[in-house]
């Protein structure tokens, strides 16, 4: 039977693709890539020659009724990202809730995504923690920082580099500059690091270390004794 495979994809090493999701991209009749051209990268190193189709967060509205008419017409499709696990901070949901709503069977492998490792490598509880993503550019920043003032599980956001000191400074403001936390970058690539600390002395060491790469930040949660 036909259905919609969501196949995540490493987030740097190749070699952390799982050989499931090397198999089900070899076998489907059609892969949804967000980015074609860094997609055929991966897909040249495993030697899968499945056609692919550009899906990304500007077509995506336009083209979901198209894709579901075709997983109905007995078309298996495979979506994935640019790197990670699609639909976590990267298009994707719109398809799977669109499949879901006219009966398309979804099966999502598991698989590679970057705030797990950072998470667990930062040391902060993990028990518990509240998954973020990027937080609003502009319009409502602020408010939810001030609403995440109050939590009291461990914290994970995505960010790019441009915005990385601007993030931990703002965090600092509404959270307290001694707050602990972790931020990691190219997690599973060649320059992978984590820097640990307060949010000031993280503060810091990106002022005097320009961020490059990709950013997991992790942000522990409001102590009991704390205001």
């Amino acid at each position: 039977m036909s259905k919609l495979y969501v196949v995540p994809t490493p987030i740097g090493n190749l070699r952390d693709m799982t050989f499931r999701a090397a198999e089900v991209l070899g076998m489907v009749d059609l892969i949804l890539s967000e980015d074609t051209r860094e997609s055929r990268k991966l897909l040249n190193h495993y030697k899968i020659n499945t056609p692919l189709q550009s899906h990304h967060k500007f077509n995506e509205h336009r083209s979901v009724g198209a894709i579901c008419s075709k997983i109905e017409a007995g078309t298996s499709i495979a979506l994935i990202s640019d790197a990670g696990t699609p639909a976590i901070s990267d298009p994707g949901f719109l398809l799977v809730r669109t499949c879901i709503r006219r009966g398309i069977e979804v099966e999502t492998l598991p698989g590679a995504t970057a705030f797990v490792p950072a998470l667990v490598n930062s040391g902060l509880p993990c028990d518990r923690f509240v998954f973020e993503g990027f937080l609003p550019p502009k319009k409502g920043r602020r408010k939810r920082l001030t609403e995440l003032s109050e939590e009291k599980r461990t914290m994970v956001f995505y960010e790019s580099p441009y915005r990385l000191v601007k993030t931990l400074t703002q965090l600092g403001e509404v959270l307290g500059s001694g707050r602990q936390a972790s931020v990691s970058r190219e997690i599973s690539k060649i320059y992978e690091e984590t820097i640990r600390g307060t949010l000031a002395e993280l503060i810091l060491h990106f002022n005097a270390h320009q961020p490059k790469g990709e950013f997991t930040v992790v942000v522990a949660g409001k102590a009991h004794n704390e205001k």
